[in-house]
């Protein structure tokens, strides 16, 4: 079963879709949650990320997915005008829960962490990247369908709490996405939603996603703000049986 999501302060867009599967419902989700938005954020402008600051998290990353990297770098390239900060082709990623920081989970409890998710039977699963949509501080891909991310997402969590890290937000408060460009600064959103509707008719991107990366985060600021990792630990997932459907609840 999928763990049921709800109304949660904080998150982008604060209510959940009410069909977590169907593309059609979750594009047009994002888009109306987008085009309600009046001002864009600062989204560097964040509490807790102090310099130096660094972090374990879940994330899907996306090495070598060239046509996903080759549509981002087309919506980059039209959005070029708008002078946000581009997500680099190795910063890609899809972030599924914060662990912790370093101060507060230890190197050990990280390595039992990725020891307790190999122990799982985590299903490998099928996504799909829809151009494009924003939030109150970045241009986005949505992600279709929602099920087997909200699943996994419920997975960590629990492991999360059997290993005794402090974790993040609840499952109820999951809203997937897969940013793009991250917005610098305080503006008017009109502009920005404008410039993004053009880019919706692109065809989207199929996704493979085979592993969960447990990571150490931080920020980096050498050129462009940006955000790196190390890997600690790459948690493969099962295959699927044949003629499994992500669909299925």
């Amino acid at each position: 079963m999928t763990p049921e999501l709800d109304v949660y302060p904080g998150t982008f867009p604060q209510h959940p879709p009410s069909d977590l599967n169907s593309p059609r419902h979750l594009v047009d989700h994002d888009w109306r949650a987008f085009t309600a938005v009046e001002q864009m954020t600062n989204h560097w402008a964040r509490p807790g990320w102090a310099d130096g600051h660094r972090a374990y998290y879940w994330m899907l990353t996306f090495p070598g997915a060239s046509e996903l990297l080759k549509r981002t770098k087309q919506c980059q390239d039209e959005l070029g005008h708008l002078g946000m900060d581009t997500v680099p082709e190795d910063g890609l990623h899809v972030t599924m829960l914060r662990v912790g920081s370093t101060g507060l989970v230890s190197e050990n409890q990280a390595q039992r962490l990725g020891d307790l998710a190999e122990q799982l039977s985590l299903e490998a699963f099928q996504l799909v990247a829809h151009p494009l949509t924003g939030s109150l501080g970045a241009v986005r891909f949505t992600l279709a369908p929602w099920s087997p991310l909200v699943r996994l997402h419920a997975a960590l969590s629990e492991l999360g709490r059997q290993a005794g890290v402090p974790g993040g937000k609840p499952t109820a408060a999951f809203r997937p996405h897969l940013g793009i460009q991250y917005n610098n600064r305080e503006r008017a959103a009109a502009p920005v939603v404008e410039s993004v509707a053009r880019l919706r008719t692109l065809d989207p991107v199929p996704l493979e996603i085979g592993s969960v990366e447990l990571v150490e985060l931080r920020r980096s600021t050498d050129r462009a703000p940006a955000y790196r990792w190390r890997v600690v630990r790459s948690v493969p997932l099962r295959l699927r049986p044949q003629g499994a459907s992500n669909w299925q609840d």
